[in-house]
This record gives C-alpha cells, sequence and structure tokens, in this order.
C-alpha cells in the first residue's frame, strides 16, 4: 500500500541558509489493511513522515510511493490524496461548516461526488463514528471527542484507502481518547488502512506493528510483541511502556510466569484472575 525508501526531510529555518533535518534517510513499507502505530518523542519525525505519505511535504531526497503513485510526480497528487485521508489532532482546525452533516459533505463535494452519493456516504460515515443524531448539530456545541468523530466522519466519506491519524487523541480526555481508538480499530477490522501517530504507548498495543522514530531514524521497530522486550533501549528513547507491560515484566521478575503477549491493562487483568482462581484452595464441606 505504502513503500517508502531513502525518505530525507529538511527544513528551512526562516530565510537562513541553515536546514533542520526533520527525516533522515527512512525507509519502510505498509501493508494494505494494517495497523501501523508510529510513535516518538517529539521532534522525532514522527508527523513529518505523516505528512509526507500523503504528500502535504514533499522529500528533499528518496521516495515515497502510495500504492504505486510517486508524491513527487505532480500528475499524481490527486491520485494519493484521493488513496490517503487525514485526521489531525485539534478537530476545531478540520470543522469548516457550521452544521455537521455539511461538514461530513465538504470532502466528497470537492472531489465531485453525485449528490445523491454524498446522502448516502454522510449517513454512513456518522453512523460509522455513532454521530448521525447529531447530524443538524453546530459542531462548536459538540465535545472535544465528538469533534474529532465528526472530523473522522469527514474522512470516512470521502472513502480513502489509507487513513492516517496525526495525534487524534492529543487533545482528548481519557473517555474521548478510548472512542477514538475504537473508531481506528473498528475501521481497520473493515479494511482501511490505518496509520496511527501517536505520543501515548498505550494506543499502541493493539496495532500490527510498531514503528519508534528518533531523530528522523528508526529506531525500532516490529510487532508490539518485539518492540516491547527492548525496554531498556525503549526508555533511552525517552518513551514508557505501557503500564501493563511494566507490571507484567515485574511480575515475570518475581518468578510469576506471564505470557509476553499480555500488553494491556484488560488482559493483564483477566490473567491474574484466572491465575487467582486456579490457585484457591478447595472449600471445605
Amino acid at each position: 500500500m505504502i513503500r517508502i525508501e531513502n525518505l530525507v526531510y529538511t527544513y528551512r529555518h526562516g530565510e537562513d541558509t541553515d536546514v533542520i533535518p526533520a527525516l533522515c534517510g527512512v525507509s519502510l513499507s505498509v501493508e494494505k489493511g494494517s495497523f501501523t502505530s508510529v510513535i516518538g518523542r517529539n521532534g522525532s519525525g514522527k508527523s513529518t513522515l505523516a505528512k509526507s505519505i500523503n504528500a502535504l511535504v514533499l522529500p528533499t531526497e528518496g521516495r515515497v510511493f502510495v500504492e504505486g503513485f510517486d508524491t513527487q510526480d505532480e500528475s499524481a497528487l490527486w491520485e494519493v490524496r484521493q488513496r490517503v485521508g487525514m485526521v489531525f489532532q485539534n478537530p476545531d482546525n478540520q470543522l469548516v461548516s457550521a452544521v455537521v452533516e455539511d461538514d461530513v459533505a465538504f470532502g466528497p463535494e470537492n472531489l465531485g461526488v453525485d449528490p445523491d452519493e454524498i446522502r448516502k456516504r454522510i449517513r454512513f460515515a456518522l453512523d460509522s463514528v455513532d454521530m448521525y443524531e447529531h447530524r443538524k448539530m453546530a459542531p462548536h456545541l459538540l465535545s472535544g471527542g465528538q469533534k474529532q468523530r465528526i472530523a473522522i466522519a469527514g474522512v470516512i466519506a470521502m472513502r480513502p484507502d489509507v487513513i492516517i491519524f496525526d495525534e487524534p487523541t492529543a487533545m482528548l480526555d481519557p473517555g474521548g481518547r478510548q472512542e477514538v481508538l475504537d473508531i481506528m480499530h473498528s475501521l481497520n477490522e473493515e479494511g482501511i488502512t490505518v496509520v496511527l501517530i501517536t505520543h501515548f504507548m498505550e494506543e499502541t498495543v493493539k496495532s500490527d506493528r510498531i514503528i519508534i522514530m528518533d531523530n528522523g531514524r528508526i529506531a525500532l521497530e516490529g510487532t508490539p510483541v518485539e518492540v516491547f522486550s527492548h525496554p531498556a533501549e525503549i526508555e533511552a528513547l525517552g518513551l514508557k511502556l505501557p503500564f501493563a507491560v511494566e507490571v507484567a515484566a515485574g511480575l515475570r521478575r518475581n518468578g510469576i510466569d506471564v505470557p509476553e503477549d499480555i500488553l494491556d491493562t484488560e488482559e493483564l487483568t483477566q490473567y491474574i484472575l484466572q491465575r487467582a482462581a486456579r490457585s484457591e484452595p478447595a472449600a471445605v464441606h
């Protein structure tokens, strides 16, 4: 679906001749239908990587291909941006209309979609994020989590093959964060390729693949189990292991054989409860 080859991107500092490297020879691929999480500290290059995928920024060196289309090819930009949707951190910066359903219609209208088809897409997109009953409301009256769900619906309505989420939960409370995470995984289960940019390690545990960025380079990558098996390297990169992974590691150090693939709090809780139930002495009658 996405192929990145030796990607370099540099920012210029004002009118100075000095350049600031954001990406330094990044190469990776993203499989169709996968859920990939990209994580790293501020300034690690993860957001620049995201913007490179849908050609919001173009490579200084190297190549980015989306379903075979080269983002450096100006004639292919329309094809790339039809295939790759993007949801940003601040939902207020993505909402453009005074009524929810008009906002969701904005993207398809700009793609020249037939009005009857647009109405179907509005219904489908708002149903996908459980916001159809709010279709006549003004976006400014919604909560932060609801606004982000409307922003996601606007992208869904354009029917992209890939959706990039660039720190979509950073401005949300825990309830709103979980709602948006659930929507991302639901979309992925329906076949949409998801790329999540985040600085919350807990959000990555159900990914197919995790990529950790540092100083414009890939520092670690692999499945969640593979990546979280390098706690010292993760901490050296200024990141913190998910709470459940830390607890599970502590239990293993104390002789409790917790499976390596238990990565989130719910799974760990269930394991501890089941283990406790097995170890309870039989009742005396």
